[in-house]
């Protein structure tokens, strides 16, 4: 089993960087702006032949009593509980805080290795820069850069020191990516913690609580899944923060990265064009999805069905989906919701017979022939799979370049209702056979034999016609004398 490092420290020390550092990524934040990590966050490193597991958290306050800071704590609090190594990081431009004797004071309580990291000590005297830090009592603080990697391989080497050594693992291959997308505040992080049955990320009614994408692995009927947690999707033009526009490209990257998205609606909130073009943006990067209507509880039956049709109405273009009807903070409709997750990833890597394309391409055709484009119609011969994640079949034949969108559609309803493709994208590309011999030259004539070239006539003297030959050759070489024209008579 790896050894889990965790990095705790009061807000803006660079936790965030120290883990981007360890992890050889960019998967954490970084910005100079206090308390912009909130929830845990796992990232994988390895030094030489040892892999660890790396834990970044939030600011920590341990005295907090409520507010954002008050679940930040208790997502430390946690990490704390389930490391084996824990690395207590403070900033060595600042000095020594009373939040960092705070901090101290909880960690001397804890059973396992602490150690004090000094951070942002590069161009200082270490012996000045660590000289205050000795008060804590947690032993000898290291002076480290994490901007600039200076000191953390002793870092690291001193925390795995008193770990057994690891045997790493291969990487699991059948993990499902499911990601958590919608705008901010319909419970993204609370469909989370109702799936896992525990306040793994901070649930907060407050817009904008997540800024990151957070990764959760977990179990669930035997199978394995990756859950990620992603920062709200706004308007483009009500996105002024910096940290704000980072956090839509984690978001948008973690959609791309995963196998099946669930698109979490709030049922209490009318169905906005934001939603839509969240949608539309799954649909176009080809992912599984499955619609979470979140916050059905409550809602009495006009109401629901007022909603259902405004669902029908605006996100029509994603009929493939799946959509149900949940409440995360009750734990209501979340085992359909899963099972509708599997067949959305099953339908997205489904392998599809060439022979059994054909033949719904054929049966397909028979019912509805394509319609004439002028003097022709387009003839669709066969088809094959091109691609899965999402499934891509594609068709051969003539003048399929005039195949109308409206046909495109019913071959993809067809494909889908046979091949039993619900959750997922299905793409069609057309590909339109060529004349191989349209570029080829006629033959040039051949030249050993020289062209027919006909004897110009000669014409009477007195133009009544052509001349008489003078002579005829006959057998033996001789010629037969000319017949002598008819000498005219004296008479008149």
């Amino acid at each position: 089993m790896k050894t889990s490092i965790v990095l705790v420290g009061r807000p803006n020390v660079g936790k965030s960087t120290l883990f981007n550092r360890l992890t050889r990524t960019r998967d954490a934040l970084v910005a100079d702006l206090p308390g912009l990590t909130r929830d845990r966050h796992y990232g994988h490193g390895k030094l030489g032949s040892k892999p660890y597991l790396v834990i970044d958290t939030g600011g920590f306050e341990p005295l907090a009593k409520d507010g954002i800071m008050y679940h930040m704590a208790r997502q430390t609090e946690q990490a704390i509980d389930e490391a084996d190594v824990v690395i207590l990081v403070v900033d060595g431009r600042s000095g020594l805080t009373a939040l960092d004797k705070e901090i101290a004071n909880r960690l001397r309580k804890v059973d396992r290795p602490v150690l004090v990291a000094v951070n942002k000590s590069e161009g200082m005297s270490v012996g000045v820069v660590v000289s205050d830090f000795h008060e804590l009592g947690l032993g000898e603080p290291l002076a480290i850069s994490a901007a600039h990697g200076e000191g953390v391989r002793a870092l690291i080497d001193l925390a795995l020191e008193p770990c057994a050594e690891a045997v790493e693992s291969e990487p699991e291959s059948d993990v499902v990516k499911v990601a958590i997308v919608g705008r901010p505040n319909v419970g993204k992080s609370t469909l989370i913690n109702a799936l896992l049955g525990e306040d793994r990320v901070i649930a907060f009614d407050q817009p904008g609580t997540t800024r990151d994408a957070i990764e959760v692995d977990f179990e669930r009927g035997g199978k394995k899944y990756t859950l990620i947690d992603t920062a709200g999707l706004r308007r483009r033009g009500r996105v002024f923060e910096t940290i704000e526009k980072f956090s839509v490209i984690k978001t948008l990257q973690a959609v791309e990265d995963a196998q099946v998205v669930i698109l979490v609606l709030d049922a209490r909130q009318d169905i906005a064009e934001q939603d839509a073009h969240i949608a539309a943006f799954i649909r176009e990067s080809g992912r599984a999805l499955v619609v979470a209507v979140n916050k059905w509880d409550g809602l009495d039956s006009y109401v629901r069905e007022q909603i259902k049709g405004a669902l029908e109405g605006q996100l029509g273009f994603i009929d493939f989906a799946r959509f149900h009807y949940v409440s995360a903070l009750r734990g209501q409709g979340l085992e359909p919701l899963f099972r509708s997750v599997d067949a959305a990833y099953r339908a997205a890597i489904a392998d599809l017979p060439t022979p059994q394309l054909t033949r719904t391409l054929s049966e397909a055709v028979a019912r509805q022939a394509p319609p004439r484009s002028g003097l022709f119609r387009p003839k669709l011969r066969y088809a094959h799979q091109g691609g899965r994640n999402p499934p891509l079949i594609v068709i051969h034949g003539n003048a399929l370049d005039k195949v109308p969108e409206s046909y495109r559609r019913y071959l993809e309803h067809t494909f889908r209702e046979v091949f039993k493709l619900q959750g997922t994208p299905l793409r069609i590309q057309f590909n339109v056979s060529s004349n191989p011999f349209a570029d080829r030259k006629p033959p040039e004539q051949n030249r050993r034999h020289k062209p027919v070239v006909k004897a110009p006539v000669r014409k009477d003297a007195r133009g009544g016609g052509p001349a008489k030959a003078a002579g005829k050759p006959v057998p033996g070489g001789k010629t037969k004398p000319a017949v002598k024209p008819r000498q005219p008579s004296g008479r008149r």
